[in-house]
């Protein structure tokens, strides 16, 4: 898949179980065929609850006021939904071990049917679940959108990533959860501050410049801009970033060969791994001189951290994780 801006998702390490589905092409056509006549004249299957309208980067979709089966296409409305109390019916996988991402709790997706892959979902699957609800994004799947509305109302965000707190926000209108919405976004103020105060307060933070590197199977080593999850989190927090990261195409990210890597040096670096490490180019650079005389490796301050959570997950169940680990990585350097 290509990089997009805000775009997380590539391949994993580890193979998926995939389940086996045996319904065949035949049980699509009728389930796609049962959804279209339950459908409103836009074509939205919207049930026969009371429903209303959501704003959506495909425009006005309505949903039902209380959604019951919701079938979710990306890990960033996988995180909404467990995040606002609500257990998906359905799940598209990455290709994880587990097939859902290792740090959202296990008794949270135990039960959520694998639907596809997240990049080809399988719409005989989704259909089969028989949704009242869909979530997902434009950049993901806008070009299956038209076959998604027949099956339930679909709501899409435009992008993932870099906009993910707005996009909650319209997650948790379309499950009906914006009390709990308003809950989730004072906890992470007040968490992102008690991080600040354990580091030696918003004056020390902003002296502490950080970068966060993506190691990457088949391409090149991957340092995080402003315009990025990850970069959301280290604002919130205060903390300062190096000035290369100002570099970052689209405002997403600005790529290094390990022969440069060098320009990455700051006071501060996280780094994760996505893919086999020396296929990612990890081994080579970490191992190379350049690597070693960088400022941040020989003062000890390069933190290892999981790409799951730290790249992939995108959310506040994700962001509380990662809070706790900047707090554990930093709180102990004077």
């Amino acid at each position: 898949m290509a990089r997009t801006k805000g775009t997380a998702m590539t391949h994993l390490r580890s193979p998926l179980r995939r389940r086996s589905l045996t319904a065949g092409a035949l049980a699509l056509t009728g389930a796609l065929a049962l959804s279209a006549c339950g459908s409103s004249d836009s074509g939205e299957n919207t049930g026969s609850g009371e429903t209303h309208t959501v704003k959506t980067a495909m425009g006005d979709v309505q949903v039902p006021v209380s959604p019951k089966r919701v079938v979710v296409l990306d890990t960033a409305e996988l995180d909404s939904a467990i995040t606002l109390g609500v257990k998906p019916i359905g799940s598209t996988h990455v290709e994880a071990s587990s097939g859902f991402l290792g740090y959202l709790p296990k008794d949270k997706v135990s039960g959520i049917e694998d639907v596809g892959e997240m990049m080809n979902p399988n719409m005989e699957a989704i259909a089969a679940l028989k949704p009242d609800l869909i979530l997902t994004s434009k950049i993901r799947h806008a070009a299956k959108y038209d076959q998604l509305k027949k099956i339930a109302p679909t709501v899409m965000t435009e992008t993932t990533g870099y906009p993910w707190k707005e996009n909650f926000q319209v997650h948790a209108e379309a499950l009906g959860r914006q009390d709990e919405a308003k809950k989730t976004v004072a906890d992470y103020t007040a968490h992102a501050k008690k991080v600040t105060e354990a580091i030696g307060g918003p004056a020390k933070a902003a002296q502490t410049k950080v970068n966060v590197l993506r190691f990457m199977e088949g391409a090149d080593i991957r340092l995080y801009g402003e315009q990025s999850y990850i970069a959301t989190l280290l604002k919130d927090v205060g903390l300062g970033r190096a000035p290369i990261s100002a570099k970052a195409k689209d405002g997403f990210s600005y790529d290094l060969s390990p022969e440069k890597i060098d320009l990455a040096d700051t006071d501060v670096i996280f780094r994760s791994t996505y893919g086999d490490p020396k296929k990612a180019k990890e081994t080579q650079t970490v191992d190379s001189s350049l690597w070693k005389n960088m400022k941040a490796v020989k003062s000890g301050n390069v933190h290892t951290v999981e790409d799951e959570l730290w790249i992939q997950g995108i959310g506040y169940t994700a962001a509380a994780k990662i809070l706790d680990e900047m707090q554990a990585d930093l709180a102990k350097k004077d």
